[in-house]
């Protein structure tokens, strides 16, 4: 039986009431595994209102929910947390403008016309410019990009090559040079709330999100790119990029956020048993050599690779080593 049809069948049983009465007869959160060969498409996701807004503007006007144009698939946001289980590369949020227009210059890449705006500090119209070139002068833009990168050392260079290589001729070559690139190392994570523009370049990590599909793409993809309504969600702030170290607690290594929809902890009950709460949702990962779950229902083992449901009515949750997992639950 499929997860949704479990948790339709018996909310209460599945979710647990403080998690029925807050998001009502619905899992809140989404857990992955990712891995990623080569660059991802760049995307942001919208504020809870927006999200609201939008899907309800949409559907008003008749938009399919699964037409290629649609925006908006629901009603929810969707900020996201992505945990490194190898080395693991991305973009994620605007790099300062005076560290940005310095890698530019290092590039020779100044002179572009598309990144005049950046004089300024006007990152809006950079994106905007860059989002909004006519086919042809998106290909040279993308390609005296992959030139300058030839010619030049550095991690960004490297990767301005290796993303002009995947996405040929594509405007979001140029987007992401203005991004910050994070460099993550097993354990280490980075939290996307609302309006952050980033994109997975490659390694194998956890990702956990909200539970949506509202997705705005901003580039490196041959889907739908809708310039209008990703200027209105992006937040145009530049700053360090949002990369979250786990707390320490027990046998638990938290990662901690401001979201309701989720919570995500590794661990590693190897010395002694590691206990979960009982009255929420709970999914289990098996990261590494083995893990047993015992609840009041009974006892499961769990090999790597190997996940396991445990619903909030089985009551509290113990882990046992000698492995290593990931749990995701609510806060």
């Amino acid at each position: 039986m499929r997860l949704d049809e479990l948790v339709a069948g018996d909310p209460e049983g599945m979710l647990g009431r403080p998690v029925l009465d807050r998001f009502g007869p619905r899992l809140p959160f989404l857990l992955k595994v990712l891995a990623a060969a080569q660059p991802l498409s760049l995307q942001a996701h919208p504020s809870a209102a927006r999200a609201a807004a939008g899907f309800a503007e949409e559907t008003a006007a008749g938009v399919p929910l699964d037409g290629p144009q649609r925006r908006y698939r629901d009603g929810s946001h969707k900020p996201e947390l992505l945990c490194a289980l190898t080395p693991f590369a991305a973009l994620c949020g605007f790099r300062p403008v005076e560290a940005t227009l310095a890698l530019l210059e290092r590039l020779g890449l100044t002179d572009l016309p598309a990144y005049a705006p950046l004089i300024t500090g006007d990152l809006r119209a950079t994106v905007a410019g860059l989002l909004s070139l006519a086919d042809g002068e998106r290909a040279e833009v993308a390609a005296t990009i992959a030139l300058a990168a030839e010619g030049t050392d550095g991690p960004e260079a490297l990767w301005a090559r290796r993303i002009a290589a995947t996405h040929p001729g594509d405007p979001g070559v140029g987007v992401a040079l203005l991004l910050n690139l994070v460099q993550l190392a097993p354990g280490e994570a980075i939290y996307l709330p609302a309006g952050n523009l980033h994109a997975y370049l490659e390694g194998v990590g956890i990702e956990i999100m909200a539970s949506s599909d509202n997705v705005l793409r901003g580039g490196l993809t041959p889907k739908h790119v809708d310039v209008e309504e990703l200027l209105a969600i992006l937040a145009f702030v530049p700053g360090p990029p949002p990369v979250v170290f786990p707390r320490p607690e027990g046998a638990f290594h938290r990662y901690d956020t401001p979201v309701a929809e989720f919570a995500l902890a590794l661990v590693e009950p190897a010395t002694e048993p590691a206990e979960v709460p009982g009255d929420r949702p709970r999914v289990v990962l098996c990261l590494r050599d083995e893990v047993v779950l015992r609840t009041s229902e009974g006892e499961l083992r769990l090999g790597q690779g190997a996940a396991a449901w445990v619903p909030a009515g089985d009551g509290v949750l113990s882990l046992l080593g000698p492995g290593r997992a990931a749990v995701a639950s609510t806060p």
